[in-house]
């Protein structure tokens, strides 16, 4: 293996660690926030009305995370454009 595809695959692996890391961390918000806010008695089952709030929750919470998520690429893009052009 040549440096470059030893350090692509680095960065694969890197990137893979952080979307998992993300992806945990987005569970685990969605499941404290959505729960804390729509069950209010736990019990052995969920009742309709609670069930519907978790799925309203959890897509609000997904949509939310989506749009920030782009925001954040798009700003890191545009300041490495930026950066670049800074450097030319």
């Amino acid at each position: 293996m040549d440096s470059d595809s030893v350090k692509k695959d680095i960065m694969r692996q890197a990137l893979q660690a952080t979307n998992m890391s993300n992806a945990r961390i987005l569970i685990e918000n969605i499941n404290k926030t959505c729960f804390d806010c729509c069950v209010s008695k736990p019990g052995s089952s969920l009742p309709g009305g609670e069930q519907t709030c978790l799925t309203l929750c959890m897509d609000k919470y997904m949509k939310a995370w989506n749009e920030v998520n782009s925001a954040y690429i798009r700003r890191v893009q545009q300041e490495l454009s930026n950066q670049t052009i800074s450097n030319a």
